[in-house]
């Protein structure tokens, strides 16, 4: 029974050291939230929309990866906003949007709700810039309402799946993680976040701090598991073939997340496509060495003859 009671108290002392508080939203958005004006409606939600840039050029919206949030574009945003008109949201249940109002998180979802933001800010064809699993988002909603995307960046893209797992199944999310509803001090984020950098040295301690705040936002851990589990992915290549708009995929090299092999599955199924590689690069370009791709995409996304 000592032996019990000791284990015991050593167990709460772990879970008292390592336990995460949510942290209060208007906190958060004294430090995050740009202006009160970028927390809208759309449809039945609150998001977080960020807009720059001149009103009467041409519209680009950019799509944050799992886990991120529209502070993941800012190094680019800047650079972009001088020739476009650049949107940034926050997806339900990240930075700070709050979480889904009908708890989906499915793809459809997500269309559905960037169709009615562009519908709100007078938009009919835009171009998408997305990462990850924005990406996937962002090639999903070219292949299924082509006639509302100009031009199309994909920053390794999720979709297709990884050997020994199948298509049309719910994604296996390992019990342990529930966890980080109460637990997930910064030092663990950080062993999560480095392998997404090809020089772990380049997740700056600002970076770092901004992940672990907003993953702190309520409700945002448990949205972020509830993505996670409801993640279902389809056979890319028949909807991939129905992209009409010119693609850029972007790709590092030594991207450790999604493998750069994978570019060739979106070139094959892709008709109009060009890829720009970059060496020394992980899984965020956009954060890990801004500069590197942006010239690339600006040219891209600018240039007069469709890409």
């Amino acid at each position: 029974m000592k032996t019990a009671l000791v284990i015991a108290v050593l167990l709460a002392v772990a879970f008292w050291t390592l336990w995460t508080p949510d942290l209060d939203r208007a906190t958060l958005e004294r430090q995050y939230l740009q202006s009160p004006g970028d927390m809208v409606q759309v449809l039945d939600q609150r998001l977080h929309v960020r807009e720059s840039g001149p009103q009467d050029a041409p519209a680009v919206l950019l799509i944050h990866g799992f886990g991120a949030s529209l502070h993941t574009w800012e190094p680019w945003a800047q650079t972009l906003s001088k020739d476009l008109r650049v949107l940034r949201l926050d997806l339900p249940g990240s930075g700070l949007s709050p979480p889904d109002a009908g708890n989906d998180y499915s793809d459809t979802r997500s269309i559905a709700l960037i169709s009615a933001l562009l519908d709100a800010r007078g938009l009919q064809k835009v171009s998408l810039l997305g990462h990850s699993i924005g990406g996937r988002i962002a090639w999903t909603f070219a292949a299924t309402a082509p006639q509302r995307v100009d031009k199309l960046v994909l920053l390794a893209p999720d979709g297709f799946t990884s050997p020994g797992f199948d298509y049309g199944t719910p994604a296996q999310v390992p019990a342990a993680m529930g966890l980080m509803r109460w637990i997930a001090p910064r030092w663990l984020l950080r062993m999560n976040l480095e392998p997404g950098y090809f020089s772990p040295a380049a997740l700056s301690e600002e970076n770092l701090s901004r992940y672990h705040d907003l993953m702190r936002a309520p409700g945002a851990r448990t949205a972020l598991l509830a993505r996670w589990q409801q993640t279902s992915l389809r056979e890319p290549q028949p909807l991939l073939q129905k992209i009409s708009a010119p693609t850029l995929l972007v790709w590092g090299r030594q991207d450790a997340m999604i493998a750069f092999s994978n570019a060739a599955d979106y070139q094959q199924g892709i008709a109009r496509h060009s890829l720009l590689a970059l060496d020394n690069m992980g899984h965020l370009p956009m954060e890990e060495n801004p500069l590197q791709a942006l010239p690339g995409v600006l040219l891209f996304l600018t240039e007069k003859n469709g890409g």
